[in-house]
């Protein structure tokens, strides 16, 4: 019999993935960019809608025992299950090359002796290892560095708030701070929107990625509950982490606040944790996928593979366009997993087995007309993403016109029906 994992381990999976250095750029971007009063309710609310977004597709995978990108096949059919799998291949070699980026610019900052590209170099090997080891080989190890990487972190954000208060900065970087507190004076705020968008960005990006690990579970309800709420909780945690950091006139700079916060080699293991673990399960999620398009395929060698190439992408300079990289992951997946909710709770489709070919999973109308629904939704988050500041947010918007496109048919199908 196949073990299962349980609440504990899913837990600690979800938090790892939101420990990263990704996320709390995602904060310093808002931080810098915020009147101090008037991010936190988008802010939190971007969260807590992605992550019960997060919930909902994670408890498809963890019902139907199949991986992210198998889910969808019920729902899209054969070839555009495989579609998206492929999208979610390359959006993933990408996502592990920014986050590698990322993780090697920090580590620059600290002044370390080794060169950007040998230290992307050096993330991606580590990267690979633990992907080919696996998740469940490691599990302890695993569980021991998410302690040592929370209680690392818990330290560096009472740090940050004890140098915030205290205002105990270096001149020269006070001056600075003052500076680039007077250039996002003078530049346009985010607004509430805007801000709810980058909140509700990060965890939209793990869609296509939650039930490669949900699939797994003891206790589907439970276990898929406390994967959300950690991932939503340690989410929140960096974005405040990235606030503070705006906040202190450390030029908006990760390895700065580190070393205003007086950590010296603990912030060398924050910034390799944290890169490394959610890096991991990107990677390791991209076999998967790989999987979903040729079942032959091996995952972990599939992962290794995109460990390694991660890190050339990385070289090449993708993290100049992280912000409209995490967008474009939006677009594409925001309006897919609403299809999918509406397919597996309201049209029933999950409830035959995934892996059979039902007569409505493989109806050619079916799939055609909810491929249509995702690309309304696409298209509606690719025009509002270009206005300023619009109601609801690209992301809400995308989700709300696919969904309605794809309960749409469901209530024409039962009319008939009836």
């Amino acid at each position: 019999m196949e073990k299962r994992t349980g609440l504990f381990s899913n837990g600690i999976i979800w938090f790892g993935v939101a420990i990263s250095v990704s996320e709390i750029e995602a904060g310093i971007e808002i931080g810098a960019a915020s009147a101090p009063g008037s991010l936190w309710l988008p802010l939190i609310l971007g969260h807590v809608l992605g992550g019960i977004l997060l919930f909902f597709v994670g408890l498809i995978g963890a019902r139907v025992r199949l991986n992210a990108m198998e889910t969808t096949s019920s729902t899209f059919g054969k070839y555009g299950s495989r579609f998206f799998a492929a999208l979610n291949v390359f959006q993933l070699l990408a996502w592990v090359a920014v986050l590698n980026a990322q993780g090697a610019s920090a580590l620059a900052g600290l002044n370390l002796p080794i060169s950007f590209p040998l230290t992307c170099v050096i993330l991606a090997v580590l990267i690979a290892i633990w992907v080919f080891v696996g998740l469940k080989r490691s599990a302890n190890v695993t569980t021991v560095v998410m302690a040592a990487l929370a209680i690392l972190l818990a330290v560096l954000t009472v740090k940050l708030f004890g140098v915030g208060a205290t205002g105990a900065l270096a001149s020269g970087t006070t001056v600075a701070g003052v500076a680039a507190g007077a250039a996002a004076t003078s530049a346009a705020l985010l607004g509430f929107w805007n801000i709810f968008e980058i909140s509700i960005a990060m965890p939209i990006s793990w869609l296509p990625v939650i039930s490669d690990y949900t699939k797994d579970v003891e206790n589907p309800v439970k276990a898929t509950a406390v994967s959300a709420a950690a991932y939503t909780f340690a989410s929140l945690w960096m974005y405040i982490i990235g606030i503070e950091i705006a906040g202190i006139g450390a030029n908006n700079n990760i390895a700065q606040a580190i070393l205003l916060a007086g950590l010296g080699i603990p912030g060398i293991i924050i910034v390799v944790l944290s890169t490394v673990t959610t890096n991991f399960l990107a990677a390791n999620s991209a076999g998967e996928s790989s999987k979903a398009i040729y079942g032959k395929i091996n995952p972990k060698i599939a992962g290794v593979v995109v460990s390694l190439l991660s890190a050339a992408l990385a070289i090449s300079g993708i993290m100049e366009h992280y912000i409209s990289f995490l967008y474009l992951i939006a677009s594409v997946f925001a309006p897919m997993a609403a299809v999918l909710l509406v397919s597996f709770y309201f049209a029933k489709v999950g409830a035959v087995d995934a892996r059979e070919n039902s007569a409505r999973a493989a109806s050619l109308g079916f799939w055609l007309w909810n491929l249509f629904a995702w690309f309304a939704g696409f298209a509606v988050y690719q025009v509002a993403e270009r206005l300023d500041s619009v109601p609801l947010g690209p992301t809400l918007l995308a989700v709300i016109v696919s969904a309605a496109f794809a309960y749409g048919r469901v209530l024409y199908v039962s009319r008939r029906a009836s």
